[in-house]
């Protein structure tokens, strides 16, 4: 139980934390990454240098700062972000180098308004919560389908679209995996452990890939884009794309996150399902439009797909192939190349009323069409996303 002033000094940070905060948290990764390497085989880097990982991160902080009276309402970010760190292996003993960094990181960017007082009570206050961290990701170790990283061998790539690949991995035969057996949730996804050749490092570099598919009978499917924006190449999809081939040898961890279709609402039909997404966040939504369909194709389905013309549209066929078995569906596509994109009025057109909606797409997209829904007033406890990336990021 945190003392009352140390919850009092914390609480009067909260303005400094709204000023200075990504300042702070883009010190402490420079400084830890710096004092720790070996950390750097499971912080994402480009989340790094595109101001992601400090924004999400700042963000926690603050949120921790503003609820640090009742650290409970943070649960569900925390178990969130649980899934992230369990996917990426981040222990118990990793809390206290993150702690010492980032007082670290407070004192230097503050200066001598960071007072002993402060640091104390932001001391005493991050090993609370971190204990709530630890705790919840102790949980999701426990349930998880695996432990570490195990060995899958591609099985099958497939392109989706010119700058999307699919591929199948089964696990090795001394894995114990058993694919009859389900290993994930429709919406999670699989964490892929590769060091790229055109690395000039000796780090590993880890990334999150929704899984594409509702079983794993024939295999845990995924697939990745091609990520190449203003000239930068995406480090791990572009060695994926070009240098991961059939028959290849390749390390995930179990699948991971909270995304995941309603359990109860996917068996009746009295709540619309929506899916919305833009390019490759079609990825989980294809999932779980594949479970909806086993378990209830009775059941109003809208799909809303935007993406730049129809060539670039993952998924289409299927997509269309799984509506055509549903006896109430509906499939819109919105291409940006000749058409405006989504709107509030067009969702005001669009979406059921009573709709439960899944979003996945872009930081700028989720953005978007999260503040569009809170505009038209859709329930919040109806509206559930997956961003790419750090998930805090968005201030959703």
């Amino acid at each position: 139980m945190l003392s009352e002033q140390t919850r009092s000094i914390v609480k009067a940070t909260v303005p400094v934390l709204e000023q200075h905060g990504t300042t702070i948290t883009s010190v402490f990764y420079k400084n830890m990454l710096s004092n720790h390497k070996e950390l750097l085989n499971i912080f994402n880097k480009t989340n790094q240098s595109r101001g992601l990982q400090p924004t999400a991160l700042a963000t926690t902080v603050l949120a921790a700062a503003k609820n640090i009276d009742n650290l409970e309402v943070l649960l569900p970010h925390v178990v969130q972000i649980g899934h992230k760190h369990r996917a990426l292996q981040v222990l118990p003993e990793h809390y206290p180098i993150v702690g010492e960094n980032l007082l670290g990181a407070i004192k230097e960017v503050l200066g001598d308004a960071a007072t002993d007082d402060i640091i104390n009570a932001w001391a005493e206050a991050y090993g609370a919560i971190a204990q709530v961290f630890i705790d919840v990701e102790a949980g999701l170790y426990k349930g998880a389908a695996w432990s570490g990283w195990k060995q899958f061998k591609i099985a099958k790539r497939e392109n989706v679209t010119n700058e999307i690949v699919e591929f199948t991995a089964v696990p090795s035969k001394d894995s114990g995996l058993d694919l009859s057996k389900p290993l994930f949730v429709p919406g999670q996804y699989v964490t892929v452990k590769t060091h790229p050749t055109n690395d000039d490092n000796k780090y590993d570099a880890l990334r999150h890939y929704s899984i594409c598919s509702s079983s794993s009978n024939d295999g845990l499917k995924f697939a990745v884009k091609r990520e190449q924006e203003a000239g930068h190449s995406g480090l791990v999809s572009t060695f994926l794309h070009d240098s991961v081939k059939e028959g290849d040898d390749i390390y995930l961890s179990a699948p991971a996150g909270d995304f995941m279709l309603d359990n109860e609402l996917k068996k009746q039909n009295e709540v619309p399902l929506v899916l919305l997404s833009a390019g490759v966040g079609a990825t989980p939504l294809v999932s779980m439009l594949e479970e909806q369909v086993k378990v209830n194709p009775e059941r109003p389905i809208f799909w809303i797909q935007s993406a730049y013309n129809r060539e670039r549209q993952p998924f289409v066929s299927r997509i269309e192939k799984l509506l055509d078995k549903c006896s109430n569906s509906s499939i819109e596509s919105v291409y940006t190349q000749n058409m405006p994109r989504i709107s509030s009025a067009y969702l005001s057109e669009k979406l059921p009323k009573n709709s439960d909606v899944y979003i996945c797409g872009s930081f700028e997209f989720m953005s978007a069409i999260i503040s569009m829904l809170k505009a038209l007033e859709h329930s919040d406890e109806r509206v559930h996303y997956e961003p790419f990336g750090p998930k805090m990021a968005t201030g959703a």
